[in-house]
């Protein structure tokens, strides 16, 4: 839509909205009135209605004006109503269309992963997976990379409960080295499963995070291991990076690395 097609009077709320946020102490009524070059009396008119609505407060003592804590309260119930499944999809889909494979999305839930989101990709390949079903955490790279931003005792709690079982000869079955490879997933960012959970199968996934910064989910890219070499593993390791990023901004995390 043309801006001169707008509502004039919320075109001018949401402008001085967006230079007020931009101060982090605040601006006069002059300073407003000089950055939208518009008169002081409309500018008054304005933040009093933003005011009586909670969206813009002034100091008692500078008589400055900032954002009000009516924003905290409508981005804490859009944040709140994200759901990790519906904003993934154009990411997830995306990386399917890139690399014909198998595209997954878990979250955590005692002790396992759960699938709740797979696209098969073009290229043809036979894997346990599908929504709704439920993985362990200790052979699977989104196991891993969701386990790599839990507290350690709380992963050692969950290796000790649900126990490391051998799935092929690859299986990592020892805390120590489990642990130690988590260290390296949360430092270079993405997790590996090379043939751990399924023969023939590698995977690799990046972690998704919430709003909070909290680990929401893990994405992952799965084939088998003709078409999944080490140099194809290396050439997704950015990719997968940035998908994971992408996806936690949609969650409305932020980080001072995006």
């Amino acid at each position: 839509m043309e801006r001169e097609n707008v509502v004039k009077s919320v075109a001018r709320a949401l402008d001085i909205i967006a230079l007020v946020s931009a101060s982090r102490t605040g601006l006069g009524v002059t300073e407003i009135a000089k950055g939208m070059d518009i008169n002081k009396s409309s500018v008054f008119r304005t933040l009093a209605t933003l005011e009586q609505y909670g969206y813009i407060e002034q100091h008692k003592e500078t008589g400055r004006y900032r954002i009000g804590y009516a924003f905290l309260e409508v981005s804490s119930i859009l944040l709140e109503s994200l759901d990790v499944r519906s904003e993934a999809q154009a990411v997830l889909r995306q990386l399917e269309a890139e690399t014909n494979e198998v595209v997954h999305l878990v979250v955590y839930d005692r002790g396992e992963v759960v699938y709740i989101e797979k696209l098969e990709g073009n290229e043809t390949l036979r894997m346990h997976s599908k929504v709704g079903r439920r993985a362990p955490v200790h052979c699977t790279s989104v196991g891993k990379a969701i386990l790599a931003h839990l507290p350690e005792a709380e992963v050692v709690d969950i290796l000790e409960r649900q126990g490391m079982p051998v799935h092929t000869v690859q299986t990592m079955t020892t805390k120590e080295a489990y642990l130690t490879e988590l260290a390296r997933v949360r430092q270079e960012g993405y997790a590996l499963d090379l043939e751990e959970n399924e023969p023939g199968i590698r995977c690799i996934a990046s972690p998704v995070f919430d709003h909070q910064g909290s680990i929401a989910a893990a994405v992952s890219i799965s084939g088998p291991t003709l078409r999944m070499t080490d140099e194809r593993l290396d050439k997704l390791r950015k990719r997968m990076i940035k998908a994971g990023r992408d996806i936690s901004k949609r969650l409305g995390w932020k980080t001072n690395s995006s």
